[in-house]
């Protein structure tokens, strides 16, 4: 399977999808402002993808926050969030993904208000890691689920016109249409 964007070890992984159909080749961002870049110069495109590769960021700059208490977190939060919402103004899924992390965020942050701040702090980054991951798998199985419940309603030999997230390279990986 094709992946336009995937979580790694040295940082979020993207499909230069510039460098395309000419050469295959992947820009490893090793902070949130790589990842905002890549959004911003397209060299992401497609909005499932968009909304994996902005949740992968905010995981990314958490990870790397230096914050030492919660307020000093959630600021990086919302200034990494704030960042990567200004890099493709009408990308809905962008939002979403904004949107979905933040929500994680406050949920752990609520549910552990009784351990020590610095375990709460490890526990959150580890937690939006786990949704940005979560965010991508979801769309891998969505686009599959399309595949398996539409194949059947399609004749043999069928044309089918598709526009828009139709392939792998819109998505995590496994395009919606072409599932």
């Amino acid at each position: 399977m094709l992946k336009p964007v995937a979580w790694t070890d040295n940082g979020v992984c993207i499909l230069d999808q510039l460098a395309l159909p000419a050469r295959e080749s992947y820009l490893t961002c090793k902070t949130y402002q790589a990842v905002a870049d890549a959004l911003r110069r397209m060299v992401i495109r497609g909005a499932p993808a968009i909304g994996i590769a902005a949740a992968m960021g905010i995981a990314l700059g958490l990870q790397q926050s230096s914050a030492k208490d919660l307020k000093a977190l959630a600021a990086d939060f919302e200034k990494i969030a704030d960042t990567l919402a200004h890099t493709r103004p009408t990308a809905v899924n962008l939002f979403w993904a904004i949107a979905r992390m933040r929500q994680r965020f406050h949920e752990v942050q609520s549910a552990r208000q009784e351990v020590p701040e610095s375990e709460l702090i490890a526990t959150i980054k580890q937690a939006l890691v786990a949704e940005a991951q979560r965010i991508h798998a979801e769309d891998i199985a969505q686009n599959q689920a399309i595949g398996r419940y539409g194949a059947p309603l399609l004749p043999d030999r069928a044309r089918v016109l598709t526009h828009c997230n139709a392939g792998a390279l819109a998505t995590g990986g496994f395009g919606t249409a072409l599932g």
